[in-house]
């Protein structure tokens, strides 16, 4: 398993930013990788993401929802993943941190998928801190 984290402060409290962030649906607006997000009712998702010119599908349950410290997610099947955002409070407002693990077991699409994932997840995490902290 691959291990990616990003993270950024925002201006604004823990409480405000977790508000925004465990709006699950609402990612779909955060990101342009993000096509679209399904409720699939109670704490499961799926997520439709165009990214390394390929459509990927996969379903998440949020597996721990504290607030407002932190979000954490697994994936059900597809691409076989879990994140976690742990926001902190700093002098400056809300440090974010985001922790993603992945696992590609097909090696042809690993490869790919490796060299493009580091500069994507940076990309879309930035993307998505960016929209949330103009929505607070």
């Amino acid at each position: 398993m691959a291990t990616i984290e990003h993270s950024a402060i925002l201006k604004a409290s823990p409480e405000r930013v977790f508000a925004l962030l465990e709006r699950v649906e609402d990612f779909a607006d955060y990101s342009d990788l993000v096509q679209a997000i399904e409720s699939l009712g109670g704490d499961k998702y799926r997520w439709h993401v165009h990214a390394v010119g390929m459509d990927w599908t996969f379903d998440v349950v949020i597996t721990e929802s504290r607030s407002p410290q932190v979000l954490a997610w697994e994936s059900l099947d597809g691409v076989h993943n879990q994140g976690c955002y742990r926001l902190t409070r700093v002098e400056k407002g809300t440090e974010v941190t985001l922790t993603l693990t992945y696992d590609i077991r097909n090696r042809l699409v690993e490869k790919a998928v490796n060299r493009a994932v580091r500069p994507l997840v940076g990309k879309v995490s930035r993307q998505i801190l960016e929209r949330v902290e103009a929505r607070l």
